[in-house]
This record gives structure tokens, sequence and C-alpha cells, in this order.
């Protein structure tokens, strides 16, 4: 359960002279949660605290920042950015750790935390951090929420569609789509009709932004690669998958007939 913390009593209610901000603590430590808690409170921001990413996934957040410890879930820090997004929390992640080498801070940042901070806060040198991780996030925010939204909007789509989709990102023609996928292109056209009505699209273009933006932050660096010579990528297959496993609730979909 979610404990909420009051700032009223903590170390004199210190103002750090910029607007309140919310932050979402989630350490498995409780002392150390406390003592982030603590010097949140005293520069005047307000901290909700998780012992858990499970604590933070019941009830998530709609508005602040994720303060995350990837210690404390024995996770890599990029591994539990890709948890917090596939949960569809689209808050921008600050990550925490004591003394973090120098390549987990660089695949955090790489993976899209705004900051990894060593552990224990120190109060003067994370109110110089917040401000530029306010800035920073605000400007995130709108971002990842776009990524969330188009990454439920791609579950809606049979896995044909989604091919069909991923081609049709990559610049193939209908008929190319048709030889790679082994279908005719009538086909291909039904599948792509009804893929543009599933997602709203107007335009073919407002489809193909739809996926750049699912696929943005699932994918590892290679999967950025081109499209291959044998018809497939290697990224865009994985990025398919990792979507749809990210909807353990939805029913596995019938096979259609082709």
């Amino acid at each position: 359960m979610v404990r909420l913390l009051d700032a009223q009593g903590s170390c004199g209610g210190q103002r750090s002279g910029m607007e309140r901000t919310t932050l979402h603590i989630v350490c498995g430590d409780s002392r150390s949660r406390a003592e982030q808690a603590r010097v949140v409170f005293a520069l005047g921001h307000h901290a909700e605290v998780y012992a858990s990413l499970e604590e933070l996934f019941e009830r998530p957040p709609d508005e602040g920042i994720v303060l995350a410890s990837a210690e404390s879930e024995h996770l890599r820090g990029p591994d539990l950015i890709r948890r917090v997004v596939a949960a569809g929390i689209w808050l921008p992640i600050v990550l925490v750790g004591q003394e973090p080498e120098v390549d987990e801070v660089v695949a955090a940042i790489k993976a899209g935390a705004i900051d990894y901070l060593a552990l224990p806060l120190e109060i003067n040198s994370f109110a110089a951090r917040l401000q530029g991780i306010r800035e920073e996030a605000g400007q995130q925010a709108s971002t990842r929420r776009r990524e969330v939204e188009a990454r439920r909007s791609i579950k809606r789509l049979s896995p044909r569609e989604r091919q069909v989709l991923e081609l049709l990102s990559a610049g193939c023609s209908n008929k190319e789509i048709a030889r790679r996928l082994g279908i005719s292109p009538r086909t291909v056209e039904i599948h792509r009709g009804s893929m543009m009505g599933k997602l709203h699209a107007g335009h073919p273009a407002d489809a193909v932004r739809l996926w750049i933006d699912a696929k943005r932050g699932l994918s590892d660096p290679a999967a950025s690669e081109p499209h291959r010579a044998n018809g497939g990528s290697a990224g865009g297959a994985a990025d398919i998958g990792r979507i749809e496993a990210e909807d353990p609730g939805r029913p596995e979909p019938k096979r259609q007939r082709q």
C-alpha cells in the first residue's frame, strides 16, 4: 500500500524557491525511502513512497517524477525503465543508487532516465540537480505520454495488421508488402484499411507516426538498424513481440485465414 507522507513539520519545511513537485520514491529499503523523503520535504516538495514497483503499478500516478532504486528491485536501470513504461506510466524517471558505475549511468540515460543520482541524497546537491531535472521532465512528460498512448493503440491491431504497419513504416508499397508476407495485394489492402480504422489514422503518415512513437524507448540499440535485405527487420520484429508481450492479459489472437 502506498504511504503518503506529509511535508509539514519536516526539517522546518525549507522552501527551495521552485514550484512544488511530487516525487514518487520507489525503494525496497525502508530507511533509504525515509531519508529520500526527508530530503524532498525539506526542500518544500511532496513525496509519495512505495516499497516496490508493484506498489507503484497498483496506483499509477499521473503527475510528478518517479525516483526509483534499480538496486532494490534487483534490476538493471534500463530494465526498470522498460517495466515502468510497459505498465503505462509515462512520468519521467530518475534512478538512484549507491555509488552507481559510469556504465550503469550511461545505459540508464540512453534508456530514457533523466538522471542517475548517488545515494544518500545530499540536500544542497539534490536541490541544484532538481531544478534541471524538473525542466527536462516537463519536456519529456509529453513525449512519454504520446509513446504510451501509441503503444495502447498498436495493441489493438491483429498480428497481421502490425506486420503490414511495420512494412508500411519501412516504406514498402502494397505489392512489396504482399510479396514479403506471401499474401495478395488485395489482402494487404484489406488489412491496411482495417489497421487504419483501428488507429483512427486519416492518412498513412499518421499510422507510421504512431508506429514510430510506439517503438521509441523499447528497442535495444541493435534494433534500430535499417531493414535487412532478407525482407525482415530485426528491430521491427522484436518490437512487435515486445509490444504484444507488454499486455499479458490480452487473449492470444486467433489465426486468420489468408
